[in-house]
């Protein structure tokens, strides 16, 4: 197997610490990312490998995680826009203006992608979108409220999160697949993780409960997609393009095929990143 450079966000815990083991022990250069310095440094010393923090909940910290990586790796292989999350009963908007959940999910790690773009194309690479479930049976997908002005639920606004990254995924393969670069976007499943333990979102419940190890997967078990999208040939071991769970191609919302509506998402994505206030 050909070594990748590798770049993870959100590897500070969950399935991105997972992943993060998992490739780094198959011998792939690993770059770990996480908002947390203190649970991102543990890991990249675990692991001997080169680490950033970032937070996402801050676009001026996107941008210099793209700059910092430009300039220390003039390839990379995979992108695994890993870093995300569903926040609290009320909603809550970012130092930049944009509701929490839009901005960390997608809005963040589309930022980072285009960034790295010049990069990403000369290395011929594949960007892998953690995605969830969540697109398909949560969301209710408006282009004039993505951020969700009118009718805030954290559930809602975490499925629209993901069926955007799907979207972004399928129009970034549109865009680039010419160029080699490649995307797929994912599933994990639910994992007993500490992923969404704040009240109010609709599954703290869940992931508080006393048996959540007993009844869901385990984070190395909802990692392996990621290992298995990161270490494959794309277009050889699996086809690109797509949304997967299980290491298989699944359905995703019925919307994730509007070819429309993903290069709206884009462009009006690009509008909003170009407005926003300099440094932001």
């Amino acid at each position: 197997m050909a070594q990748k450079v590798i770049v993870i966000t959100g590897a500070s815990d969950g399935i991105g610490r997972a992943a993060a083991r998992r490739l780094h022990a198959d011998g792939h250069e690993v770059v770990v990312v996480g908002r947390s310095p203190q649970k991102t440094r543990s890991l990249a010393d675990e692991l001997g490998v080169e680490h950033h923090v970032a937070d996402f909940a801050d676009l001026a910290s996107a941008r210099s995680l793209a700059a910092d990586l430009v300039a220390r790796h003039p390839r990379i292989d995979v992108l695994a826009n890993n870093a995300g999350g569903i926040f609290g009963r009320q909603r809550a908007v970012t130092v930049d203006g944009h509701e929490m959940t839009f901005q960390v999910d997608y809005l963040a790690p589309f930022l980072l992608t285009q960034h790295l773009m010049p990069t990403l194309v000369a290395s011929k690479a594949t960007v892998i979108n953690t995605s969830s479930l969540a697109n398909r049976i949560f969301s209710r997908f408006d282009l004039d409220d993505l951020e969700s002005e009118r009718r805030y639920r954290p559930i809602r606004a975490y499925g629209n999160a993901k069926l955007a990254q799907v979207l972004f995924t399928k129009e970034l393969e549109r865009r680039y697949g010419a160029e080699g670069v490649t995307s797929t976007a994912f599933h994990p499943g639910a994992i007993a993780t500490n992923f969404s333990v704040d009240e109010g979102t609709g599954m703290a419940g869940l992931y508080r409960w006393r048996l959540r190890d007993l009844v869901m997967q385990s984070p190395e078990q909802g990692a392996s997609t990621l290992v298995f999208l990161a270490e494959g040939e794309p277009g050889v071991d699996y086809p690109t393009g797509l949304y997967y769970t299980r290491s298989r191609p699944a359905r995703a919302s019925r919307l994730a095929d509007d070819a429309d509506l993903a290069r709206d998402l884009w462009d009006r994505s690009v509008a909003m990143l170009e407005a926003a206030p300099a440094g932001r």
